[in-house]
């Protein structure tokens, strides 16, 4: 169904239940809090597991290299599944699909907890990303066939908190887990949670017509998915190992890159032409679903980037441990716990376009306050206050975009928007935190080589302040070679801290900028024009 068809179509054509919203009798928020809990579970585990890398690496006799294949797995499964979420979901019925994935999900991390060795803790992992990946499709799905268009902006707040919340408390939560108790319990706790989601979803969750299982007839697309489960496999390899195999000077970072263009390009032109494809790749036809897919990677990146930058910068330059620095990050979270609900009520009042383009905007600015603020003497109030005010734009995103996503959108295609739009978030997160490391790696050395250009003898405040930490030395009882060359490795630890410092902001500013450039794109869309153009 083309743009213009779908916005032209009356409203006796659109189902009942689309516009009063699928409940089986239940109160639509107690659905979308049962979906939301396995989708909170399956973010949070996307972060959790980070800080207990070293642990992993330790109890099982491997290198810290080797102990990154554990999250690279996870996110490899979980890219692939995200985007063909909707194929499956239509073949085998939508809850069916669902709690199949939160069984796989439960089931995987308890063998995770008990995995005997780093061979099997990957293999474990990626059942677990298998299972994981339809999750978050799932519930947006669910909450857009639960909800009326109208009351639409409130059920995606509340799926928006568990998405933004999740990754902001993951590193805090690991750190106390593994620190107090074992990394094997990062993966332990979410069995009692998994349990609950099913016996729950299995009672209140239940398919509206057009998600129940159906059977077209048609051969299963095998050339397609191999061809997106091969693609999106080697873009993930290239973007979680390419700062640590130095990017393309690596002969497998290359090859990587070679079969994730050529099988990604070719997948799409064999999904456009293919009658029953397992992507819907025309829905990018849609204006709304093309810039909504846009804005929906940029705010990955944003977010995602800030949430690694931030608690590495307090590591780092200030030398907190990872638990105090998560903990900068959790006011952020409640900040967007408080204005979500706000947004999502306000965005079937005011147009979503102007909320998004407002969101990206205050982002922007958000950040080239934060970029002005950075230094190895902030304190932690400082920090929570820069998180906190970036978390205003962040709040004001979420919502508007996955409102405008659905217009134009027939009621038949919910489930394949909500795989590619999640795909979308993932992929930009993914490359936010690739980003993140690499820039700092590289401008890191660019700013170090021109501060060390200014650390000379001819310097004459370079030589002033070399001989009043020389000195310093001297009254402590150290001899005058000694104390000069003790003042030498201070200067050099100042210099690298500086270096690092101006990357970071080097960092913080070129996302702002590309939140600013992302503006224009929201008035790109179709404006909601009413309750039966609201959703598809």
């Amino acid at each position: 169904m083309s743009v213009a068809t779908a916005t032209a179509t009356p409203s006796k054509k659109v189902p009942d239940y689309f516009r009063t919203g699928w409940t089986a009798g239940y109160n639509p928020w107690v659905i979308a809090m049962v979906v939301t809990l396995a989708t909170f579970m399956e973010v949070l585990d996307t972060s959790i597991a980070n800080v207990s890398l070293p642990h992993i690496a330790g109890s099982m006799s491997a290198s810290i290299d080797e102990s990154t294949w554990v999250l690279t797995s996870y996110l490899v499964a979980n890219a692939i599944v995200l985007p063909i979420s909707g194929w499956i979901a239509n073949r085998i019925g939508r809850k069916r699909f669902y709690m199949i994935c939160v069984a796989l999900f439960t089931i995987s991390s308890a063998l995770c907890g008990l995995a005997p060795s780093l061979g099997w803790l990957v293999f474990f992992r990626v059942l677990q990303g298998v299972g994981g990946g339809g999750l978050g499709p799932s519930e947006q799905s669910i909450l857009a066939d639960t909800f009326p268009p109208e009351k639409r902006g409130m059920a995606f707040a509340m799926y928006g908190m568990a998405i933004v919340l999740a990754p902001a408390i993951g590193p805090t939560l690991g750190g106390y887990i593994t620190d107090h108790y074992s990394w094997r319990w990062v993966f332990f706790i979410n069995i009692p949670v998994g349990i609950l989601s099913l016996f729950l979803s299995n009672r209140f969750v239940t398919d509206p017509p057009h998600a129940r299982a159906r059977n077209d007839g048609s051969r299963i697309d095998y050339i397609g998915l191999s061809l997106i489960a091969v693609g999106l496999g080697a873009l993930e390899m290239v973007l979680d190992k390419g700062q640590e195999e130095d990017w393309f000077h690596s002969p497998f970072v290359i090859s990587c890159a070679i079969v994730a263009v050529v099988a990604l390009f070719t997948f799409v032109l064999w999904e456009w032409y293919h009658e029953s494809p397992i992507v819907d790749v025309r829905l990018f036809k849609n204006r709304n679903f093309a810039v909504s897919n846009i804005m929906m990677l940029v705010l990955g990146i944003v977010l995602f980037a800030t949430t690694v930058l931030l608690p590495q910068f307090m590591q780092i330059i200030m030398g907190y441990s990872a638990e105090q620095s998560g903990m900068a990050l959790s006011p952020g979270g409640f900040v967007i716990i408080l204005l979500m609900p706000f947004v999502g009520k306000m965005v079937g009042v005011v147009d979503p376009r102007k909320m998004a383009a407002f969101g990206f905007f205050a982002s922007a600015v958000a950040l080239l306050y934060m970029a002005s603020h950075l230094y190895g003497g902030m304190d932690f109030r400082t920090a929570v206050s820069l998180r906190c005010y970036q978390a205003v734009g962040i709040a004001f995103l979420f919502v508007p975009i996955n409102t405008i996503v659905y217009v134009g959108i027939p009621p038949e295609k919910t489930n394949a928007v909500s795989g590619i739009v999640n795909l979308s978030r993932n992929m930009g997160a993914d490359i936010g935190i690739a980003m993140v490391t690499t820039m700092l790696a590289r401008r890191g050395q660019v700013h170090q080589a021109n501060l060390v250009t200014h650390t000379n003898n001819y310097n004459p405040a370079f030589r002033a302040q070399l001989a009043g930490i020389a000195r310093n030395f001297v009254a402590h009882g150290a001899s005058a070679y000694d104390a000069s060359h003790r003042a030498l490795g201070v200067m050099a630890r100042t210099l690298g801290v500086q270096a690092q410092t101006l990357a970071y902001v080097d960092v913080v500013k070129l996302l702002a900028i590309l939140c600013a450039l992302v503006v224009p794109l929201a008035f790109l869309t179709r404006r909601p024009t009413g309750p039966a153009k609201m959703g598809h």
